[in-house]
């Protein structure tokens, strides 16, 4: 079905349409044998709170935005390579229901679809155009995949030291390796993980003393941070969707 949309009016159309709702912000979308195999509205589990985004898969890659008018306008569009992504289900826990896991080296998060029936339609699709990609590419699924951000409403105090107690002076911040919630005290270490970024990210000093002896890896460079770190990045802990998150 996916080689007979490639290069169908309707699809060119149905691309053209979701370029429009991003915008000149957004990037091109339209390239040879591109589907567009879905689309729908799933909560994503932000940093600060989840918060409902828009999703459009493509046999090749994943888009979401921020939902600025619904099926209207969009914006911060994010592209993921789904040759990248494997997903995982999530259980069921209060009022998060109907969950999974998107997890690529770069960055992993949660997300949430309105119905059980959904969310299986999701993962399958998902999963099927994962498993088409790796087979025409002879490629080997990801081995690594970024954490998954601990969100700040799960930790009152230092997941790691357990003693220091978030408050406005005293602020969160998350490890890019474990994606713990911890305090600056215990994440005064930066490492190079060069999946998530080209400069030295943000890690606990757990995961620090575990990547430097190679542990989790093989060793990097890092540097440690200075006394004026935590007030001098703001957004260092501020997830890519938008600076509240």
């Amino acid at each position: 079905m996916v080689d007979r949309l490639a290069n169908s009016e309707a699809n060119s159309k149905r691309i053209a349409l979701v370029e429009s709702c991003f915008g000149a912000a957004g990037q091109p979308l339209a390239i040879p044998g591109r589907v567009l195999i879905g689309e729908g509205v799933l909560t994503k589990l932000c940093r600060k709170k989840p918060k409902a985004r828009q999703f459009f898969l493509f046999n090749d890659i994943l888009v979401y935005g921020n939902i600025v008018i619904q099926k209207k306008k969009y914006n911060k569009q994010h592209i993921i390579p789904l040759e990248n992504v494997t997903i995982d289900t999530v259980p069921d826990e209060g009022e998060l229901r109907n969950g999974w896991l998107i997890k690529t080296p770069t960055k992993s998060f949660a997300v949430y679809a309105a119905t059980a029936t959904e969310k299986s339609e999701w993962m399958n699709h998902i999963g099927k155009c994962v498993r088409e990609l790796l087979q025409k590419s002879g490629k080997s699924p990801t081995g690594e995949h970024a954490a998954v951000w601990v969100p700040d409403s799960e930790a009152t105090v230092c997941m790691r030291c357990h003693k220091v107690k978030f408050t406005p002076v005293s602020r969160r911040h998350h490890c890019r390796k474990c994606g713990f919630v911890v305090c600056g005290p215990c994440s005064e270490k930066k490492f190079l993980l060069p999946s998530q970024s080209s400069k030295p990210v943000r890690v606990c000093g757990h995961c620090y003393s575990l990547l430097m002896s190679g542990s989790l890896g093989p060793r990097s460079d890092s540097i440690t941070l200075g006394p004026n770190f935590n007030n001098n990045t703001l957004s260092d802990d501020e997830d890519d969707d938008d600076s509240s998150d």
